[in-house]
Order: structure tokens, then sequence, then C-alpha cells
């Protein structure tokens, strides 16, 4: 790069400074912290003064009776959550695709999207209120002579629940993305379709689903990487101590362990593990993402 364009590109560079330094100041610099997941680690006695332990808070988590249905919960819950974050959203598109009046179209799509940005503090009290012992799904099954269930404190509801409330936050911004991918597709294949007296079913097997199968890859693969992200806000805001066996999840188990117990070395070990973990899951799907749909970042 020559003098005189490195001076020409120079204010560019100062444009990106403000960013850098929140980067390092932010993501950068806490990772000095990882080191307290190798210490017994006291908050007066700082980094340096902490007893160095090496991997013995990894083998005491390892060994914690519980531990292994809490990596359970989180892996299935997130990869249900993935599952209905494609499918839904998929169906949704397809269904929208078909409709003729705009307006109305539109005007569902609006009541599909408000939900995700709706915070979960806010959606929790509004499902709390909703799926109770008296809340409005219990009274409307009751008028069925059907017994309340206790949606929120039962071990065998509660993962559904938390799938199909996540799936309706957001599987209406989801949509965007394949109704972007449907407005590719080339229509005179449809008026082809149409000439060959291919019905509305048979032109979306044929040529609606075939068109955004590649963003469908693309997606699926890319969710990979959140297969230990469970949604650590919606849980907390909903699930209590009865569900801890079917709702409990890295995420919140490393909250209750680090801040409320203040152990903080062994929380700072399961969260190093799972940051590993899903840097590997990650990358993994960007490879996958760039193979069998060539997507790159850069």
């Amino acid at each position: 790069m020559t003098f005189k364009k490195w001076r020409h590109e120079l204010p560019l560079h100062f444009m990106l400074l403000p960013a850098l330094v929140l980067l390092a100041v932010f993501s950068y610099w806490p990772m000095v912290g990882i080191v307290i997941a190798f210490q017994k680690f006291y908050p007066n006695k700082g980094f340096f003064g902490s007893d160095w332990v090496g991997l013995d808070n990894f083998l005491y988590v390892y060994h914690l009776p519980g531990i292994s249905q809490i990596v359970f919960n989180t892996i299935f819950i997130a990869v249900m959550k993935i599952i209905a974050g494609l499918v839904v959203p998929i169906t949704v598109a397809l269904l929208l695709n078909e409709m003729a009046r705009e307006r109305i179209k539109r005007m569902i799509q609006t009541l599909i999207y408000l939900p995700h940005f709706l915070s979960w503090v806010i959606l929790g009290g509004v499902l709390i209120d909703v799926l109770s012992l008296k809340g409005i799904l219990n009274q409307f099954l009751g008028w069925f002579g059907m017994d309340p269930v206790y949606f929120l404190g039962d071990n065998h509801w509660f993962p559904y629940v938390l799938v199909a409330t996540d799936t309706w936050k957001d599987f209406g911004f989801g949509t965007i993305v394949y109704l972007a991918a449907l407005t590719g597709i080339d229509q005179s294949l449809y008026e082809a379709a149409e000439i060959d007296g291919a019905s509305r079913w048979r032109q979306t097997l044929n040529i609606t689903i075939p068109g955004i199968l590649p963003v469908v890859v693309l997606m699926t693969t890319l969710s990979l990487g959140n297969v230990l992200n469970a949604g650590f806000d919606q849980v907390f805001n909903l699930y209590s101590p009865q569900v801890y066996e079917s709702g409990d999840i890295i995420d919140t188990f490393v909250y209750r362990i680090g801040l409320i117990d203040a152990q903080y070395s062994v929380a700072t070990a399961v969260g190093l593990f799972k940051s590993v973990v899903s840097l590997v899951l990650i990358s993994s799907s960007y490879l996958l993402a760039y193979r069998f749909a060539g997507y790159r970042i850069f």
C-alpha cells in the first residue's frame, strides 16, 4: 500500500477506532477472567493471589450428580427449538406466498412479527398469567371438563412450553429470510408450469421448495452453532425449582452456581467448557454452510 493511498484511507481507519476500542474493552479484556476456571478464586485475593488448582474445577463439575441432566436438557431444548425454528417459518412463508390479497398478507406479517420485538421479561409475565393453574388456558380447558394442567410447573410439559413459546415469539421474524428467498425464484417457471397444467401443490413441490432449498440448507447449518444455547432469558423468566429436572440448562446453572452460590471458579469452568464446544460447533457450521450452500463470511 502506497503512502498516498494509506493517507487517503486513514480517516476510514479512524472511524473504526471507537468500535475497536469497545470490542477490546468489553470482549477481549474480560477474557483475562478465564484464568478463574483454573484457580480456587477468592475476590479479595484477585487473579494473582488465588491458588492455582489446574483442572480440579472441571473434574468437580464432571462429578456433579445432576450435570448430565443439565447438559441433556440444554441439547434437547436447543435442538427442538432449531427444528421448530426452521419448519414453522418455512411453512408460514410458503402459506403467505400463496396469498393473493397483499393487504391481508401484510397485516398478517405485521401481527406475527410483533412478538419478536418484545423482551422475555414482558412475555414471561404474560405467559405466566396465561399458563398458570388459574390462567386463561386452563379456564378454557375447564369449559370442556378437562383437568387443569400446570404447564410451568410440570416437568413433562415445561420443555415443550419453552419450545412452543420461543417458536411463537420468533417464527414471524424468521419468515423474512424465506420470503426474501421466494422473491428470487424465476416467475417464468411458474408460468411454464401453469401452461403444462401443474396445480399449485405441484408447483410448490417442484419449483418453490427446490428454489428455496439452498437457503434452507444454509440456515440449518448455521443454526448448528446454537446447539448449546437453549435461551437463558426465556428459561430464567419462566422456570422455577419445580422444573429444574427438565428445564435447567447450562446457562441457568452457571447463573445460580456463580452469582447466587458465589462459586466463581466452578461457574467459569462450566462457561469456558460451553464456549469451547460452541466455538467448535460454530466453526463446523460455517464450514458446512460453505460446502453445501456456498456461504462465506468474507
